[in-house]
Formats: structure tokens, C-alpha cells, sequence
């Protein structure tokens, strides 16, 4: 959820049986421009690694999925041949953002609009996909009116800011964009919803209590459960891979004056994200740990496959704010390992299940500063 410097970007991002396929009205794609190819890509399907950094020694190639706008939070499909994600990409015709769902092995987003699958207006953000991988859930604030909800202006000098929209709630919709079901419909914001690997339960962020907390709740919406009750902003979890625990990233408060800073600013809608660290515990908020002490802010992060470490964006080592690189830790906060050389901004890492490949957004090869999406095939 939300993407941290305003100026790398103008995104506000709120850090989800055999597979249906994505209808669309869209045009095929060119077969001159970007060659269809199979789950296994061949080495015409690599077409950046001339984008891969000094360093980067993880990534063996690299593609690049999006061209323009601001585009983030992409996450795999159960079956692990589709992607949902947000975009901003004025080409689409969209003032805000909005939920996509695409094929990155097959589908050309160069020429050619993804599906959308958010088509009842407002801001929409954080989707995932549903087991059966014919259902999407993401969060919107359309019941609160189908224009986009205004962001808060950027004060030059001030202190960056996310907005907490309180029509932000959870539903549950098709490949068409047909809602299916309305997950919460409590006062506040409800979003950051991502899905057991199991299954069987959804965690997400909520403020229905007064602060910003993590719950679960079944998938159906029933059996809802606070996890995190320590003051401060918890948001952004996921489960591991055999669904028994989360990480997560969340704000911690100390001092009379940073509390009172905080309470001050969520009772206006807006919280701080620019101090956040990493978290670790149970699926049921049991035996939560800090793994991370690194300073400014740590966040978006999401499990490797193996169950034993964490990926992770960081700008601990930077100077004013960005850039932003990735990071990878053991889940118990040993052997941290920069895995990109960024000079402004790389976030929102997500695994495939069998860790061939990383998702990741970034602002390398943009003109005008741009965050698209990226494959880069792991080693």
C-alpha cells in the first residue's frame, strides 16, 4: 500500500481449480510488436536486461510489463499465469487508480489495456486474487461517490502524508468487474487486503477501532478478528507460504510528542508513513517480532518462497527520502542483502509461488519519472 515520494511519482498506492480465463473487448495484440509466448519464456520474451544494474546479480533477465502512468502492487494468481494490479495511466482514461488483470507471459500492456476489473469509479487499491482464480477482492471508495477522493496537497518542506479515506471498504468481484460481494461495511477505512495461501482466511487493515490495526477474517467476510492492538500503523501483511504466519510493516510511535502527532493526523484521515519497520508473527497476531531496526522507512514486504526470508523496500540508506531500494532478510532479521541499485525507486517485490520470477515496480528507464512494472527471472 501507498507508494512513499511524491517526488518519484505522483501515485498514491494504499500498501492480495484450473484458472478462468480474462475476457476482454480489447483488440489482440500486434504480432510485430511483443511475441505471445508460454509460461516459459524464451529469450525474446527478455527484453531490459540492458535495465538490470551493476549488482543486481539476482536477477539473470528482465522485462519490462507496463509503459506509462504509475502502475504497483501487482500479485499472482493461485495458478501463477496472471496478475492483478493498480494503475494510474492517463492513456487509459482514468483519473485515479484503478484494478487490473492481465497476463504478463502473454498480454502486450504496451498497445493494448489490460482488463479492468474496477468499473463502479472512485479509488480502488490492494487486490487479490480468490482461490479458483475467477474472483478478485480489492478496496474502493465508490460507495463514497464515484469520483476520486481528493489527495492531500503536498506542502513543499512539509512532512509527507498518506490519506486513510473512510469510504475505502472490501469487495469481492469478477474478471468482468461484476461485484460479487461486499466484504466490510463498517465505519472507516477498511483496505490492504491480500488471501491465505490455504485459502480459508483474508488479513487486512482496518481503523474501525479508533487506529490503524491488522484483522482477519474468513473468506467469506465472517468471523472478523483483531491480530495487532499496539498503537501505531499496522498494514501491508501477508501470509507466508503454508499460511501460518504474517509479515507486515507498521508504524511505532514512542514519544509523547510522535503519539500525539499521530492521533492528531489520523483523526484528520492522513497518517505519516516515513518511519516503519518490519514485523513477523503468527496468522493469528500471536508471538509478533520486529525483524527490521534500520531507520526511515521499511516496508512492502512479501515472503520468498522458501518460508525463511523476507524482500522488502527500503531507503534506510538514503539521504533525503528516496531512493529506494530492495532488500532481502531472514525472518529473523539476520543477513540483510541489497538486491537493487536504484537511484530512485524500487518497490512492491512479490514472488511467484515457485520463485522463478519477481514482480516488482520500478522508475528505471522512465522519461518522466513513471513506475511500471517488471519481471525479472530469479536466480
Amino acid at each position: 500500500m501507498n507508494k512513499l515520494i511524491p517526488a518519484v511519482s505522483t501515485l498514491v498506492l494504499l500498501a492480495c481449480g484450473s484458472p478462468a480465463p480474462v475476457e476482454t473487448e480489447n483488440p489482440a495484440p500486434k504480432k510485430d510488436s511483443i511475441p505471445a509466448v508460454s509460461n516459459v519464456p524464451d529469450s525474446a520474451f527478455w527484453t531490459s536486461d540492458s535495465l538490470i544494474q551493476p549488482g543486481e546479480t539476482h536477477f539473470a533477465h528482465l522485462r519490462q510489463l507496463t509503459f506509462g502512468g504509475d502502475n504497483a502492487e501487482a500479485y499472482w494468481d493461485f495458478a501463477g499465469d496472471k496478475l492483478s494490479f493498480q494503475a494510474h495511466n492517463p492513456a487509459w482514461g482514468e483519473q485515479c487508480d484503478q484494478i487490473y488483470v492481465f497476463n504478463p507471459f502473454k498480454d502486450n500492456l504496451r498497445d493494448h489495456q489490460p482488463q479492468k476489473v474496477s468499473i463502479n469509479g472512485g479509488r480502488t487499491t490492494c487486490s487479490y486474487f480468490l482461490p479458483g482464480d475467477s474472483l478478485v477482492l480489492f478496496a474502493s471508495t465508490h460507495l463514497g461517490g464515484v469520483a476520486c477522493p481528493p489527495v492531500p496537497p503536498h506542502v513543499p518542506g512539509g512532512k509527507y502524508i498518506w490519506p486513510i479515506y473512510p469510504s475505502f471498504d472490501i469487495f469481492v468481484t469478477d474478471l468482468k468487474g461484476n461485484i460479487r460481494k461486499q466484504l466490510t461495511n463498517t465505519p472507516g477505512y477498511d483496505a490492504e487486503a491480500t488471501v491465505s495461501p490455504k485459502g480459508d482466511r483474508i488479513v487486512f487493515t482496518s481503523m474501525r477501532n479508533g487506529d490503524m490495526d491488522l484483522y482477519t477474517m474468513n473468506i467469506d467476510g465472517s468471523d472478523v478478528k483483531q491480530i495487532t492492538h499496539e498503537l501505531g500503523y499496522d498494514g501491508g501483511a501477508f501470509f507466508s507460504p503454508d499460511g501460518t504466519k504474517l509479515v507486515w510493516r507498521a508504524s511505532r510511535p514512542k514519544t509523547p510528542a510522535d503519539v500525539k502527532e499521530y492521533k492528531d493526523l489520523l483523526k484528520i484521515g492522513q497518517v505519516q508513513p516515513t518511519q516503519m519497520e518490519l514485523f513477523v508473527g503468527n496468522a493469528d497476531g500471536s508471538n509478533a517480532k520486529q525483524i527490521t531496526n534500520l531507520g526511515q522507512a521499511n516496508w512492502a514486504p512479501y515472503w520468498n518462497p522458501d518460508g525463511k526470508h523476507i524482500i522488502f523496500a527500503s531507503n534506510h540508506m538514503s539521504e533525503r527520502g528516496f531512493p529506494f531500494n530492495l532488500y532481502q532478510v531472514d525472518t529473523t532479521g539476520q543477513n540483510l542483502e541489497r538486491l537493487t541499485n536504484s537511484d530512485m525507486f524500487d518497490a512492491f517485490p512479490v514472488f511467484s509461488k515457485d520463485g522463478k520470477y519477481l514482480i516488482f515496480s520500478s522508475n528505471r528507464g522512465a522519461t518522466n519519472h513513471e513506475t511500471n512494472l517488471f519481471i525479472a527471472e530469479w536466480k
